[in-house]
């Protein structure tokens, strides 16, 4: 499926004055594609993403899909930044949550998690609780829920930031492999240059707040890539490029004018 974006703009109202997050966001996405959104702090990237997932209403514009389903289920699924689980269920349970909400009985869908908890490595761990589990393996949880529930785009929230250095490296590549096996469409947002263009087929660069788009980038390197790889230094190219657009913009939003 793809993602159309058109012109979706989000204010918030509060006492203190309104807060324009959004201005005039407009892009597709591409069948099967992992696009990636970077910007400065506060932009909106966030937002953009729960107003894709539906959790938030845009106040101007519209979120569209095009494409026909794969599965039945939801278009979309979300992986937060903060893992996502609910601690009072265990590893089981967590995954299949988005099945139970939709009333599927518990053994059919007990039956649909389990491959995908044992591709992501969770089969010994079906029954602890998320305060038994790592950091990394708790992101796992939320990665296969958001499988599990067959939605044909995967919304991710800096789904890595919190992790150490080699465990994000592990996530990522099963990431990609997720991605390349199961055909999904991907939506991820981070703060990391490096790894959008690790992860990325496109790179989306946004402007400070409100956040528009202010370039838009193809990344034509061959997988797997490596910062000190083959292509290193088309991958420093694109990263001192990408990095010259966001700082353009933090400076901008530093600027007593700046709105």
């Amino acid at each position: 499926m793809k993602v159309n974006c058109h012109q979706v703009s989000k204010l918030f109202k509060s006492k203190n004055g309104d807060i324009l997050a959004l201005e005039n966001m407009s892009f597709q996405t591409e069948e099967q594609e992992f696009l990636c959104i970077v910007g400065p702090s506060g932009c909106g990237k966030t937002t953009l993403l729960r107003i894709i997932a539906g959790l938030l209403q845009p106040t101007n514009g519209k979120i569209s899909y095009e494409g026909t389903r794969a599965q039945n289920g939801p278009a979309t699924a979300l992986v937060f930044q903060e893992h996502g689980v609910f601690p009072w269920m265990n590893v089981m349970d967590n995954v299949c949550f988005g099945l139970e909400t939709r009333g599927i009985n518990k053994s059919d869908r007990y039956r649909a998690a389990m491959p995908l908890i044992e591709k992501m490595g969770l089969a010994a761990f079906i029954k602890n609780y998320p305060h038994q589990l790592s950091s990394g393996m708790k992101q796992r949880v939320g990665i296969a829920r958001a499988l599990v529930s067959g939605a044909d785009i995967l919304l991710m929230d800096e789904p890595f930031a919190s992790l150490d250095a080699q465990m994000r490296l592990i996530l990522q590549e099963e990431l990609l492999n997720i991605h390349k096996e199961y055909h999904k469409s991907v939506i991820y947002v981070t703060h990391d240059i490096e790894e959008a263009i690790l992860l990325g087929d496109r790179i989306i660069v946004m402007t400070a707040r409100p956040g528009r788009i202010k370039a838009e980038i193809k990344v034509n390197l061959n997988r797997p890539r490596n910062v000190n790889g083959q292509n290193a230094s088309e991958f420093i190219k694109m990263k001192t490029e990408i990095w010259g657009k966001i700082k353009e913009e933090v400076e901008r939003s530093m600027e007593p004018t700046s709105r």
